[in-house]
């Protein structure tokens, strides 16, 4: 028999286990979904802790009151905790970020030409000492025949096939002949990821060797073709009969300018070209990528428009649209090694300033000109002035009305290599 004082005890304690199962298993409840929680294993103790003290407290209140109690401090940890997820979800996409911004100013591999996926090879190369080719064309008389050589250099997007367009009459006359080769990245002339302003005068000279020109050749450089003729007064000038440039690009950069003429220079071209040009050379890692992404205005150059032009220039547009069916040569291993990679020597931090070169000629055995139209919109006259004025050793002419595109005028390029050769006009 059992007593009613031994039923009520039994009822107590019965009361107080079934209490304490129910707390048990909300226990493990609350651990489980803690533990998988809290990743480390001091959080995930501290948690157990909090519970357990639950655990001990004998009475219902208790229960309660220790229940608010461990609410107010599990929120307080929550929300610890969701400040670290918040930053460490930041840096998350902080890291995405920049892995995106890395994968954007990357270039693409050029195509070079002979390679698996690279246009087909169809011009005459040469094999350089570092083991690029450079493709190149011969116009005019035979090599053996020739009285004047003279290597052109092409400008900015553009390729050996845009050649200097002589009579044939002068061309036999003079017994002239002429080599034009595809810069780095260009036409079909391996790209240069090296290369410098200084390479370019030394691709130049071993052209000129394996072609067996002879000791001492001409230069003609168009455009940006025309800052490789500074580079080659610098670097081969022993190897130079005489030298031109047409139209030659400037680099605002270039020490020796007082700023308020480079300034003023630098401003007359269009702003999203001058953004070209500063990031070119301020940040030439962020070159390619400026020039390819849809947010800003790129190059009005690389983009072909005709806003640069000058009214002359787009009377003579026609003339060379008609007559130049290679464009797709130009551009065909990719616009970095190309484009992108003359932005960068070009107008970058070059080694040397053109107004710091001493007289090539000395003794008057070549000659240096530089011929400007007054109204080129691509290259400001002011600065072809200034660098005439300081170096008076400079043969200059300028065209007044004419463009950046007045060589392509009926007969301009008879008188520019009549005046180089023989200083007839």
């Amino acid at each position: 028999k059992i007593s009613a004082a031994s039923a009520r005890a039994h009822t107590r304690k019965s009361k107080q286990n079934t209490s304490f199962k129910l707390l048990s298993g909300g226990f493990h409840f609350f651990f489980l979904v803690g533990h998988g929680y809290f990743k480390s294993s001091e959080e995930s103790e501290q948690y157990r802790r909090g519970l357990s003290a639950i655990m001990v407290s004998s009475c219902f209140i208790d229960y309660v009151l220790s229940f608010a109690i461990y609410f107010a401090w599990i929120c307080l940890n929550y929300t610890q905790n969701i400040a670290g997820i918040f930053t460490k979800t930041l840096l998350v996409l902080f890291v995405g970020a920049l892995a995106w911004a890395y994968q954007a100013i990357q270039p693409p591999p050029p195509k070079t030409c002979g390679s698996p996926d690279g246009p087909p090879i169809t011009a005459s190369r040469i094999k350089l000492r570092d083991g690029r080719h450079l493709a190149y064309k011969e116009h005019g008389v035979p090599l053996e025949a020739a009285k004047y050589k003279i290597v052109k250099v092409h400008g900015f997007d553009s390729c050996r096939l845009d050649a200097v367009p002589l009579s044939p009459e002068l061309v036999e006359r003079l017994g002239i002949y002429v080599v034009s080769f595809d810069r780095p990245g260009y036409g079909e002339s391996d790209p240069n990821p090296k290369r410098t302003v200084k390479s370019m005068a030394l691709d130049i000279e071993e052209l000129a060797d394996q072609l067996r020109l002879g000791s001492k050749f001409y230069v003609i450089g168009i455009s940006m073709g025309g800052q490789v003729i500074w580079s080659c007064l610098k670097y081969i000038p022993h190897r130079l009969a005489g030298a031109t440039l047409v139209a030659p690009a400037v680099n605002y950069w270039w020490s020796g300018f007082p700023t308020n003429l480079s300034n003023q220079a630098y401003q007359q071209i269009l702003p999203q070209d001058q953004w070209v040009l500063r990031v070119s050379h301020y940040a030439p890692w962020l070159t390619y990528w400026w020039n390819t992404q849809k947010w800003f205005p790129s190059s009005s150059v690389i983009a072909n428009s005709i806003d640069n032009f000058s009214s002359e220039d787009r009377k003579l547009l026609m003339k060379i649209s008609s007559t130049r069916n290679h464009a797709a040569q130009v551009r065909q291993q990719g616009e970095y090694e190309s484009l992108h990679r003359d932005l960068i020597v070009g107008f970058g931090a070059w080694e040397f300033s053109p107004l710091e070169l001493d007289n090539p000629f000395p003794n008057n055995e070549g000659s240096l000109h530089v011929w400007h139209g007054d109204e080129d919109r691509f290259v400001p006259v002011t600065l072809q002035r200034y660098i005439a004025e300081q170096l008076p050793w400079i043969r200059y002419h300028e065209l007044p009305g004419a463009g950046h595109l007045f060589m392509v005028a009926n007969g301009i390029w008879d008188n520019i290599v009549k005046t180089l050769l023989v200083g007839e006009k």
